[in-house]
């Protein structure tokens, strides 16, 4: 099979690279002609270090390289059989690109986006044979990311998701099945890492460096929510967040944050900028704090609150099955490194107490935001689990 990749930026470079070492050729498409050099330049750089580190021969790497087409041209996709789209994050220049693609290719060509949020349903809607358009979502780094979401579409082919999900077994991947709906899995079910600790930032309830420390090291997460944002950008994060809510008429449970926008708006994007929550410049002094003097009590609370609105947004996620149960504590895990599934998590707090701190925080905030899932209130009121094969 001929692999077509439309976008030579880190992610459709890193798709590139996985596709090649699983075997197939590979055309890489970009209409920058410099983007296309730094694409190859930068694999060519990956791979040798590999072979610094004694993980490949200097022959695997050639035949990898060799796999490899870089084409400024749309027309050098006319041969593939599947083409993954992985440009920018505008709904009307995917449409216009997969458009143009379908005066290219045969009607058995397989059209996929790694949209992170967008509706792939108005993606396809774009085609004149939208029955074989799918969402194909990695994660980045996609060569060294297991998960992949695979996001079909009201009009897509009720059997191309199976194919996909053997394919990307083939590739070494973990693919998981989400419903076509705004942020798919994961990044619908990760917002509250993000909002819920800016909104405990904002009524002062712990600074930045506390709420981090809380959730690195009683929750377990390898980074911090504002070491996150900050590695992430601020641009793409908020960008994602505002995305999801607006798609979601604007749920609140979703909504993103002034405090955020003003990191956008003073160019403040974190680490690529060199200062967003965190100050990166050379001159400036660290702020974090003294372990010594955590208050574990107060650590413990920040991040049990943050916890548990990631566990009913899973619980949510299910709820309207977005994804199976399995997948998204899968999803979690692979794709964004939680410590554990957040259904599991759910199992192990007890789903009654779940149910008692979200109910204690929308007594407090009368905010919909903490409303809690039906799904959470059925499983505790029934005395039930997420896995009652399971023994806790």
């Amino acid at each position: 099979m001929r692999i077509g990749i439309i976008g030579s930026g880190a992610m459709g470079s890193g798709i590139a690279q996985v596709a090649a070492s699983a075997g197939h050729d590979v055309v890489l498409h970009d209409t920058r002609p410099e983007a296309l050099t730094r694409s190859k330049g930068q694999l060519g750089k990956v791979l040798n270090r590999q072979i610094e580190k004694g993980r490949m021969s200097e022959q695997e790497v050639k035949t990898i390289l060799g796999r490899h087409t870089y084409v400024e041209a749309l027309d050098g996709l006319r041969d593939c059989s599947l083409i993954i789209e992985a440009i920018i994050e505008d709904l009307a220049i995917k449409r216009a690109v997969f458009q143009e693609l379908e005066k290219l290719v045969g009607n058995e060509t397989i059209l996929a986006t790694n949209t992170s949020s967008l509706s792939i349903a108005s993606i396809a809607a774009a085609c004149t044979h939208p029955e074989r358009v799918i969402g194909l979502h990695f994660f980045n780094p996609a060569p060294l990311m297991k998960l992949v979401e695979i996001i079909p579409a009201l009009q897509t082919d009720l059997d191309l998701p199976a194919t996909l999900r053997e394919l990307m077994l083939s590739w070494g991947k973990y693919p998981v099945m989400a419903r076509d709906t705004p942020g798919f899995i994961v990044n619908r079910i990760a917002r509250p890492f993000y909002s819920e600790s800016i909104r405990l930032l904002e009524e002062g309830l712990g600074t930045k460096e506390e709420i981090d420390t809380a959730m690195k090291e009683i929750g377990g997460f390898r980074m911090g929510p504002f070491e996150l944002m900050d590695f992430i950008g601020h641009d793409v994060n908020y960008a994602v967040s505002e995305s999801v809510w607006t798609a979601c008429y604007y749920e609140p449970r979703y909504q993103p944050s002034f405090t955020q926008r003003r990191l956008v708006d003073a160019g403040w994007l974190g680490r690529k900028a060199g200062r967003g929550f965190y100050d990166y410049r050379p001159e400036a002094t660290s702020s974090r704090p003294d372990p010594e003097k955590n208050d574990s009590e107060q650590l413990r609370r920040l991040c049990e609150r943050v916890v548990v609105m990631l566990i009913n947004e899973a619980a949510d996620a299910m709820y309207y099955k977005v994804a199976s149960r399995d997948d998204i504590d899968q999803a979690m895990t692979l794709g964004v490194n939680y410590p554990k599934g957040l259904l599991h998590w759910a199992d192990e707090w007890g789903i009654a107490t779940c149910e008692s701190r979200l109910d204690r925080l929308f007594n407090a905030y009368h905010d919909p935001r903490y409303r809690c899932s039906p799904l959470l209130r059925s499983l505790a009121q029934n005395g039930e689990r997420f896995y009652p094969e399971e023994n806790i």
